[in-house]
C-alpha cells in the first residue's frame, strides 16, 4: 500500500503544497530515497525521467532545513546541480512553489543570463541555489559566489553531466564545499561505468538504489520505426506523421544548421513551428517553451540540449528526424512523451546509414522495435540485414585451409567487462 506523505516525516508545510498541487502519494522513486536522504546517506539513484525523482531530492533537502534551522541568514546550505538550462528551470519552479510555506529561498543561476542581474541574487540571503556547473564556475573565479556554508550536495543527471564533459568542472564545485554533510547524485543509466566511478570520487559510501517506477507511475511509450529512402523521402514521412498525429509534438535533429533547415521546410508546407536550440539566450528559449505549453498543437523542432529537462504536459509524439548515435540519448528523447503514466508515441525516421544506430538502441533496451510502412510512402530500396563481419586477417589456420587442411578454429571469450569500481570513502574536512 502506498504511504501517506505524512508516513515520510515531512512537516506539515511542506505537505500542504504537495496536497494543493494535486499530488496525493508519494511516488516508487519518493518513498525510496526519502527516508534513506534524511537517514545520512550519501545516494547513488537510478530512475527514468518522469517518474518524481526531483521531489525525491528537493523534499529531504527541504526538510533537512526545517529540521535545523540556522539563526541568521546566509548563502546556499543546498546546492543543486543539473547539466542544461532547462532542467535547472525546472527543479527551481518546483523549489520555489515550497517558499511561501517554508521561508526558504532559491536562487537559479544558468548560463545564457545576464551576469549583473544574477549578481544581484546572489547578494541577498537564500538557501538554495540551483545552477548549471558552467555558469557557476564562472561565478566562484570571479568570487561572486561563496559555497562554504553549502550542506547537501545535489547532482541531477549525472550520466548526462559527464557526457557534456562537467567530470572536472563538477570536482572543482565540489572542492569549494567544505562543510559538505551529504550528496545524492541520480542518474538515468548506470550502464556508464563512468558514473560509479565519478560517484566514488565525490560520495562517501553511497548507497546504490535503482528505482523502477510502478505501473501507475510508469507511461507507456510505443516505440516505432520507418525506413527512408533519401531526404526527401524521410521529410515526406515526417509530413505525414505530423499530419495523422495532432497535439503536442517534438522534432530531435542532431545539429542547429539542421534545426533551421527543417523548420523552413515545414513552414513550406504550411506547418508552422517552434525552434530550440543550445545558443538562444535563456529568455528566448523560455518564451519558447511557455509558447508550446500554451498550445494544444504546436510542433517543436529541437536539437538534444531539449532532450534533458525539457518537461512540457501531454507531449503526444516525439519524432526522431535523425536518429542519435547514443542510444542513452534516444531514451532521454523519447522520454518527453508517456510521462507520469500517460501514453506516448515515438517514431524515428531510420536511414540505411543508421542502421547499426537502430540495432545498438535496440540492444540496449534488449527488445525489437516496431516497423512501420505507410503504403503510398513504402520504402523502394532494402534495409541492411545486418552490418557484414570484417575479414579476419590470415593465421597459421586459414592457410593451411588453403593448402587443404582443415583448420581449427579456438573459442573466443568475451572480452571481460569493466569491474564495478568501489565507492571509496572520502575524507571528511
Amino acid at each position: 500500500m502506498t504511504p501517506d506523505w505524512e508516513q515520510l516525516d515531512l512537516d506539515d508545510s511542506l505537505v500542504e503544497v504537495l496536497l494543493g498541487a494535486q499530488l496525493n502519494k508519494p511516488a516508487r522513486v519518493q518513498q525510496a530515497v526519502i527516508p534513506l536522504a534524511l537517514g545520512g546517506a550519501d545516494l547513488l539513484v537510478t530512475s527514468p525521467t518522469g517518474t518524481g525523482k526531483t521531489l525525491a531530492f528537493l523534499l529531504p533537502a527541504l526538510q533537512h532545513m526545517l529540521d535545523f534551522p540556522r539563526r541568521h541568514p546566509g548563502s546556499a546550505r543546498v546546492l543543486i546541480l543539473a547539466p542544461t538550462r532547462e532542467l535547472a528551470q525546472q527543479i527551481a519552479e518546483q523549489a520555489d512553489a515550497f517558499e511561501p510555506t517554508t521561508q526558504l529561498k532559491t536562487v537559479l543561476i544558468t548560463g545564457g543570463v545576464n551576469y549583473g542581474s544574477q549578481h544581484d541574487q546572489l547578494d541577498q540571503p537564500f538557501d538554495i541555489l540551483v545552477a548549471t556547473p558552467g555558469r557557476l564556475v564562472d561565478l566562484l573565479g570571479a568570487d561572486r559566489v561563496q559555497l562554504e556554508q553549502i550542506e547537501w550536495l545535489i547532482i541531477d543527471e549525472a550520466d548526462r553531466m559527464l557526457d557534456m564533459g562537467f567530470a572536472t568542472t563538477v570536482k572543482q564545485i565540489v572542492a569549494e564545499t567544505r562543510k559538505l554533510q551529504q550528496s545524492l547524485l541520480f542518474s538515468a543509466t548506470l550502464d556508464s561505468a563512468g558514473v560509479r566511478k565519478f560517484s566514488a570520487e565525490i560520495q562517501r559510501e553511497p548507497q546504490e538504489l535503482v528505482i523502477d517506477p510502478s505501473k501507475r507511475e510508469k507511461g507507456k511509450i510505443l516505440q516505432r520505426w520507418y525506413q527512408a529512402d533519401t531526404v526527401d523521402h524521410k521529410l515526406k514521412l515526417l509530413l505525414r506523421l505530423l499530419q495523422e498525429h495532432p497535439g503536442r509534438r517534438i522534432v530531435f535533429v542532431r545539429t542547429r544548421e539542421k534545426v533551421d533547415e527543417l523548420s523552413s521546410k515545414l513552414q513550406q508546407a504550411g506547418i508552422r513551428n517552434l525552434t530550440l536550440r543550445g545558443d538562444m539566450p535563456q529568455n528566448e528559449r523560455q518564451q519558447i517553451i511557455a509558447r508550446m505549453e500554451n498550445s494544444a498543437d504546436s510542433t517543436m523542432i529541437a536539437t538534444d540540449v531539449a532532450a534533458r529537462g525539457l518537461d512540457i504536459e501531454d507531449i503526444a509524439l516525439v519524432v526522431n528526424f535523425d536518429l542519435p548515435k547514443q542510444a542513452d540519448v534516444y531514451l532521454h528523447r523519447i522520454g518527453r512523451t508517456g510521462r507520469a503514466g500517460k501514453s506516448g508515441l515515438a517514431v524515428s525516421l531510420v536511414e540505411a546509414h543508421d542502421a547499426e544506430n537502430l540495432r545498438r538502441i535496440e540492444r540496449y533496451q534488449k527488445i525489437k522495435l516496431e516497423r512501420r510502412v505507410i503504403d503510398d510512402l513504402r520504402p523502394q530500396y532494402k534495409f541492411p540485414d545486418a552490418v557484414k563481419k570484417k575479414k579476419k586477417s590470415k593465421t597459421k589456420d586459414s592457410k593451411s585451409a588453403k593448402a587443404g587442411k582443415v583448420g581449427k578454429s579456438g573459442k573466443v571469450g568475451k572480452a571481460p567487462g569493466a569491474a564495478k569500481s568501489k565507492a571509496k570513502p572520502r575524507p571528511k574536512s
